[in-house]
């Protein structure tokens, strides 16, 4: 059966974060993950976390100076100590709530900085990343970002993202592959799935309607499809709902008991 966990950032917007992790749980998520839950006290979310019944599966590491609109970190030359207290923030949270995926943000390009230097950066700071993960059984994710979205993030396409984990070569640094970024750039999702899903190089997916990141029901994908793709490779990690609910969350959820079904 394929595991769904609702993105409490972007879901369930009608209640307060704290209180999402119960709505998440009153409609049947066994699951929860959320960009940045540093606004609270990671004894807080852990409370309400068990209180709920659900396992927190992922969340991202501080992504730099918001107030600057920065996007992440780990490609950005300079910034390596800023990158490192960032992982053993991330760490801590990640310990705290018994959570086994951190996603690493990349970071918008810097204007006049080779792709070069940035990419020695990047692959630099998630095999350090890694190692400080792997003990305490974290997996560090790295996501290709849509441009649309993101203007100016440096790592977009699922070849460029499976080419750094392969060059780093640690056992606990994988893809975060979302479907709605994927679409947007490259398309051929299907064939996607088929090529990585075997590598056991893709530790999580997310997905989200195109093109207007609503639910998986609303759009140009056909998920019906793809989670009979996800069912026929086997896939057994779990799958993020990362989207903007059209209307309420709960009133926007047949697509997930027909998924279920």
């Amino acid at each position: 059966m394929l595991k769904f966990a609702a993105n409490l950032s972007m879901m369930y917007q009608e209640h307060a974060f704290l209180d999402r992790y119960a709505a998440a749980a009153a409609d049947g998520y066994l699951g929860v993950e959320c960009m940045f839950p540093y606004g609270e006290p990671a004894a807080f979310v852990r409370e309400r976390m068990d209180a709920a019944g659900v396992s927190q599966v992922l969340f991202n590491a501080p992504p730099g100076v918001v107030s600057r609109g920065e996007r992440g970190l780990a490609a950005l030359p300079g910034r390596q100590a800023e990158f490192q207290a960032s992982i053993e923030q991330a760490l801590s949270y990640a310990t705290a709530l018994s959570c086994p995926n951190v996603h690493v943000m990349a970071g918008l390009a810097p204007a006049g900085v080779p792709r070069e230097a940035l990419l020695d950066c990047y692959r630099d700071n998630l095999d350090w990343a890694a190692r400080q993960a792997r003990s305490v059984g974290v997996t560090v994710l790295i996501e290709p970002i849509n441009t649309r979205d993101i203007p100016g993030y440096f790592l977009n396409r699922q070849d460029e993202a499976h080419a750094i984990v392969q060059a780093v070569n640690v056992s606990n640094l994988k893809v975060q592959m979302d479907l709605y970024h994927c679409q947007i750039v490259e398309g051929d999702v299907t064939a996607k799935l088929r090529e990585y899903l075997p590598t056991g190089r893709v530790g999580h997916l997310q997905i989200a309607g195109v093109p207007l990141r609503q639910e998986p029901d609303h759009g140009e994908l056909d998920y019906g499809w793809v989670f009979g793709v996800l069912r026929e490779l086997k896939y057994a990690g779990w799958i993020g709902c990362e989207y903007r609910p059209a209307g309420t969350t709960s009133a926007g959820l047949r697509w997930l008991a027909a998924a279920r079904g």
